[in-house]
């Protein structure tokens, strides 16, 4: 017996499927199906985060103080005796505030970028120096300690410029009564990273949500140079943060926006694509399924499809937001996110690996028992419950893209209860309308959209089950690049 007969015997998987001609076919469609939807998804991420928080009157950005970490020949300079920050001591300066967290996968990618940019920056020659003010913004969940040690295991480094610790109270909204804001709010750092440029007279002329921005940082960085100069001004780059709204229509308008930020995550584009791959390959199977005794009635209609998705999302941040928040004093749980993200990016191309190769029932049999038997079904199971999947999928879109939403969801959470009964239910409906209009939105468009080549696909249909093979390997890929190589993915953007 050779060792490709012992493998299939052992464990299932059947690695002759890498010499058939439809294996490389199916490659060539996934590679093109992952590419548009994953840039679609990174796009209309991009637009929502660059229009979120900015808008009405161009004015002074809110004055602030912070803890700092104090460090010799970095805030000491800066500080004061204490080592407190204030931005209104700095003015004269072009400052680029960072909003960002240990614990922010995202943040690391755009901390890459000013440390590649920074000696630059500082070279200028215009007559407004250039600096950098990094700001802990989930400051529920995490110590200014944990701020200030580097987790290279988490491409985590302390940065080398004005670090601090954001608060429920940073904002001076008067300096004589002593009435103070919640720096977050005001400056709706609510989903980070989150870079503003701040000229000279204290007026925001470049901004960035993003540590791997499609558009690329060229706008970003064109802005520094020209704060630097002196000329924002004139160049019309100035732009006004959005009044505080602490209605309940301006909570819930809040939570909608961060919901679209959710769903189109940096962390999220990888594991989108395999969404829509299965669920494409599970409508066009459903006469298979029929005829086979194994589905009773109807596939569920795109927008029940969506919604149980998007019920899924919410269960999982739900449960992670109770247990960050409630736990917080106990555990760090924020501190293994990243490590869960990475473990669902390895998951994720492991079954796309062994679904293309036929030995997912054998090798992950442990994992069919106490999980798939339990909770989800498949086709070679008597009976085939899509809509249990489907919410079961939308768990495994939240799990997945953890590392990034995370960002968004928990600081939010935290905002919310702080602001009472109204500010929870209103901003926690916006963020579930929101998800669940975009889950029901996409689930839709694809529906429609996959009866138009349903005849192409109905020809194909061996290559269907290795299109959603592939995609959910290349999620993998995609993420596990993401959460661990910033360098590289920093190289391709």
């Amino acid at each position: 017996m050779g060792w490709k007969e012992t493998l299939q015997w052992k464990v299932g998987i059947d690695v002759n499927v890498f010499a058939e001609k439809k294996t490389w076919k199916a490659f060539g469609v996934s590679i093109l199906l992952f590419a548009v939807i994953a840039y679609g998804g990174l796009s209309a991420f991009g637009v929502t985060s660059a229009m979120f928080g900015v808008g009405g009157e161009v004015r002074e950005v809110p004055d602030f103080e912070m803890q700092t970490v104090n460090r010799t020949g970095i805030e000491e300079n800066i500080t004061n005796e204490t080592g407190w920050f204030k931005l209104s001591e700095n003015r004269g300066n072009v400052i680029i505030l960072d909003f960002m967290a240990h614990g922010c996968g995202s943040c690391h990618y755009a901390q890459e970028h000013m440390e590649d940019e920074i000696a630059g920056w500082q070279n200028l020659t215009g007559p407004y120096p250039v600096m950098i003010v990094s700001i802990g913004s989930w400051y529920d969940i995490e110590t200014m300690e944990w701020l200030n040690e580097s987790e290279p295991a988490e491409n985590y480094r302390v940065p080398e410029w004005i670090l601090g610790m954001g608060a429920h109270d940073s904002i001076i909204l008067n300096e004589t009564t002593g009435e103070r804001g919640d720096l977050t709010e005001y400056y709706y750092a609510q989903q980070i990273p989150l870079l503003l440029v701040i000229d000279h007279q204290g007026y925001i002329v470049g901004k960035q949500n993003s540590g791997t921005p499609v558009e690329g940082w060229d706008e970003f960085d064109a802005a520094v140079v020209y704060a630097n100069a002196g000329e924002a001004e004139e160049r019309d780059l100035r732009m006004g943060l959005k009044e505080v709204d602490r209605s309940f229509t301006g909570i819930l308008a809040l939570g909608l926006i961060l919901g679209i930020l959710v769903y189109f995550s940096p962390c999220a584009f990888p594991v989108l694509p395999g969404y829509i791959g299965y669920y494409i390959s599970l409508g066009l199977r459903e006469d298979e399924l029929r005829e086979s005794g194994k589905l009773k009635g109807a596939m569920p209609k795109h927008i029940t499809v969506g919604a149980l998705a998007g019920a899924g999302m919410l269960t999982f941040f739900a449960v992670l937001g109770l247990l960050v928040l409630g736990l917080a004093e106990i555990i760090n749980i924020a501190g293994y996110l990243h490590r869960f993200a990475i473990f669902i990016a390895i998951l994720l191309f492991v079954l796309g690996s062994f679904m293309l190769m036929g030995g997912t029932a054998h090798l992950l049999g442990w994992i069919d028992k106490l999980i798939v038997q339990r909770f989800s079904t498949t086709e070679s199971d008597d009976l085939f419950t899509p809509r249990r999947n489907m919410y079961l999928w939308g768990i495994g879109y939240a799990a997945a893209s953890v590392d990034c939403t995370a960002a968004i969801v928990l600081p939010y959470l935290g905002y919310l209860l702080s602001g009472g009964t109204y500010a929870v239910i209103a901003g926690l409906g916006g963020i579930m309308l929101s998800v669940f209009l975009l889950m029901m939105s996409v689930t839709v468009i694809v529906g429609v959209g996959s009866k138009k080549v349903e005849a192409f696909l109905r020809r194909a249909t061996d290559m269907i089950k290795m299109v959603g093979s592939w995609m959910m390997m290349f999620a993998g890929i995609g993420l596990f690049l993401y959460l661990t190589q910033p360098e590289l993915v920093s190289s391709w953007i």
